[in-house]
């Protein structure tokens, strides 16, 4: 495997001035070995002129977050990452190859969860270059392969975990984002480690349904939610019912036998469980008619 080789290249700013004035040096004394009549001398400081001139393709400039990955016929010698105006050899073929952070978002992939169930999910990754040789050698297209791998990732993870939880189940892709994004991440990373990329950051962006399963799954989603309402009316109202009784007992206000409780139980909970307003009914008479 080809890794990094952090090369160190002067500065480009004093050459500058020292090759102009060998140019400038070279140039004189051809115009004087022209004049003395001396072609040997003019013929030599041609060639070196000339060799002068080919030092000027030697220079370029790093940007910042950015590096340049030097190869010398073919061979890898090195990657200069110092920002500003710098030269090397002229013959090393130069490529650039940003270390900026970027961000890809995948586009919306239809697989099925843990369960069978087709679901439409999407992901934001965050990734840079830190290893430019690996991904300028190692894999083809680098930020192709980012793209591929983090979507061969995420359907991967949604075969792992459920859309969403239910009895005996524990994380899931809905109600668990902070332990998905950092699997996904996770991930993601090893599929890429051979690519030279470091990924920061990977979350879900759109997660649903399929369209065919979508109403479906809403109706049950609401009969669940009315279910658990229903739980805690329930549970509230044989609290409160238990509490009157036992402060009418307390409180001696009046003494009622096992049916007339079952009725007056029988009663609270209508009032209490039922979703419209009760209807008063006044008894006139006495509590046994």
């Amino acid at each position: 495997m080809i890794t990094e080789i952090v090369k160190k290249v002067p500065s480009g700013y004093p050459l500058i001035g020292l090759i102009l004035a060998a140019q400038l040096l070279f140039g004189y004394l051809f115009v004087n070995a022209i004049g003395r009549g001396s072609i040997g001398q003019g013929v030599a400081l041609i060639i070196v002129s000339l060799v002068t001139f080919i030092l000027w393709f030697g220079f370029f400039m790093v940007h910042p977050n950015e590096a340049k990955v030097m190869q010398l016929f073919g061979k890898y010698v090195g990657t200069c990452r110092d920002p500003g105006l710098r030269w090397a050899n002229p013959f090393y073929n130069k490529t650039a190859v940003s270390t900026r952070v970027r961000n890809f978002e995948s586009s919306k992939l239809k697989v099925n969860d843990s369960r069978g169930s087709p679901i439409e999910i999407a992901a934001v990754v965050v990734w840079k270059v830190f290893d430019t040789a690996e991904a300028m050698f190692e894999v083809d297209d680098y930020q192709e392969f980012v793209h591929i791998q983090t979507e061969s990732a995420l359907r991967n993870l949604s075969t792992t975990y459920p859309y969403e939880p239910h009895e005996g189940e524990g994380t899931a892709l809905r109600s668990h984002p902070a332990i998905i994004a950092e699997a996904l991440r996770d991930e993601i990373q090893a599929r890429l480690e051979k690519a030279g990329v470091k990924v920061i950051e990977a979350r879900i962006s759109h997660l649903a349904y399929a369209p065919e399963i979508a109403n479906a799954m809403l109706r049950r989603q609401q009969a669940s939610a009315i279910i658990a309402a229903r739980t805690q009316i329930v549970h509230g109202a044989v609290s409160m019912v238990k509490m009157a009784l036992e402060q009418l007992s307390e409180e001696k206000i009046v003494d009622l036998d096992e049916e007339r409780k079952a009725a007056m139980v029988s009663n609270l909970l209508i009032v209490l469980c039922g979703e419209e307003n009760a209807q008063p009914v006044l008894n006139t008479g006495s509590l046994y008619t």
